[in-house]
């Protein structure tokens, strides 16, 4: 029997009541007054938006603290780092939080941002802030790209040379875009102070501006989004402070908690001083760009850094303004059927790409085998019309053998690009060796 919905949160010891204070009201800032008993479920949203705001937070007080010691030019950058780890009191803990945050909150953005995509969770009125996501996700990305050049050791030194040498095959503007970015011809003392100020300043800036108006979006679109239900009990509103709060204090009290400890026994990488006159081998962009440098070693690299990127963001932009089908918002993967979908597209584009990857390696060449052609179209239009034609095909027996509705085929592009990525990825990580080459 359902209970009466004025004496739920009486009855329930859980449900708690907060009595009106000055940390009451402050927390009311971010946090609507009343909501629904069902959102308090863990897997609704695994806290992984308020993991990445306290992440962004111990980003920003480490990195003032990193600030009164760090010296932004290519003689002092190297030795204020070695100064803050054998020096300065806690500073190697300073640094280690700085750089192990950073590298988690583009993971915790990222998995916030598949859960609300496999919650159906961008559909009006949260549209918009799909799109609001996706530039956070760029914005944390730049943010860590940025700060990656800062210890001007040869890791990261190299590891920018890489990524900024891809702009050159953007068309028309990528060397004048490469330029910019590095203040020159070359990776030096002017891309050291630009990419200072960008980390430290300019990014942080447009980081936060944007959260705002993420977090009064989600305010606007009455929270977080739920299933539709008739239980009552699932319905009835409750207060969010303490009710909610108590549990973002313990999530992220556990997520500081991993953090230090990661902190205290994992130091942050550092090789040797920044060497312009020696490469490494292999020379690798940072890990989140090493599947688009795996890309370059079977595509043209206009297909490669520009083309396929181009599609991929235009899709991720642009689907949930389509017209949508049948609609189940909250529901992760939208159906059973849509479960299904999700976990055929995740092993075979896993084995597809891998074989790809092989086969790219040992045995296919278009370049060799179509010598009389320019190269963008023997090595880069022609194997991606031939892997937009296998796709168009798969993706029609995926429609045709699960009677697939549009939202579920949405599901299927996501997820086949996603694993497709991550495969790339760790393969340009873990499975190239000197000179790029394939090691198994």
């Amino acid at each position: 029997m359902n209970m009466p919905s004025e004496n739920i949160a009486t009855k329930n010891p859980i449900l708690k009541k907060a009595k009106p204070g000055f940390f009451h009201t402050l927390a009311l800032l971010i946090h609507p007054e009343h909501i629904r008993a069902s959102s308090l479920v863990f897997h609704r949203t695994f806290g992984l938006g308020g993991m990445a705001l306290l992440l962004f937070v111990l980003q920003a007080v480490s990195g003032i603290l990193l600030r009164f010691v760090y010296e932004p030019t290519p003689a002092g950058a190297y030795d204020s780092i070695l100064f803050i780890k054998t020096e300065v009191i806690f500073g190697n803990l300073v640094r280690n939080l700085h750089h192990w945050s950073g590298m988690l909150i583009v993971v915790i953005v990222f998995l916030h941002l598949l859960r609300v995509f496999y919650t159906q969770a961008y559909y009006p009125p949260r549209r918009m802030n799909w799109v609001i996501g996706l530039v956070l996700l760029l914005l944390v990305i730049l943010l860590n790209f940025t700060g990656y050049l800062l210890p001007w050791d040869q890791l990261s030194y190299w590891a920018v040379t890489v990524s900024t040498n891809m702009l050159e095959y953007v068309p028309l503007i990528g060397d004048g875009l490469k330029q910019a970015i590095r203040g020159g011809e070359e990776v030096s003392g002017p891309t050291l102070l630009i990419f200072y100020n960008l980390h430290t300043g300019v990014l942080p800036a447009a980081l936060l501006a944007l959260l705002v108006f993420h977090f009064w979006k989600v305010r606007k679109a009455g929270g977080i989004i739920i299933p539709s239900t008739k239980n009552r009990d699932e319905v009835q509103k409750i207060p969010a402070i303490p009710n909610l709060l108590e549990r973002e204090i313990a999530v992220g009290l556990a997520l500081i908690a991993f953090v230090l400890l990661l902190s205290i026994f994992v130091n942050a990488p550092l090789l040797e001083r920044a060497d312009p006159s020696f490469s490494p081998n292999p020379v690798k962009a940072p890990w989140y760009f090493s599947g688009v440098q795996e890309l370059l070693l079977h595509f043209h690299p206009t297909i490669a850094v520009f083309v396929i990127p181009l599609l991929a963001a235009a899709w991720l932009f642009s689907f949930p303004y389509m017209k949508p089908g049948l609609r189940s918002p909250g529901v992760w993967f939208y159906t059973r059927k849509g479960q299904q979908i999700v976990t055929v597209s995740a092993i075979s584009s896993f084995l597809i790409t891998v074989v790809a990857i092989i086969a790219g390696e040992y045995l296919i060449d278009f370049q060799a085998w179509l010598p009389g052609l320019p190269e963008v179209i023997s090595n880069g239009l022609i194997p991606l019309m031939i892997w937009g034609l296998f796709l168009f095909g798969l993706g029609y027996f995926i429609k045709r053998k699960f009677k697939a509705e549009r939202t579920e085929m949405q599901l299927w592009i996501f997820t086949f690009m996603l694993v497709a990525y991550l495969v790339l990825m760790f393969a340009g990580i873990i499975f190239r060796g000197q000179g790029m080459a394939l090691t198994i």
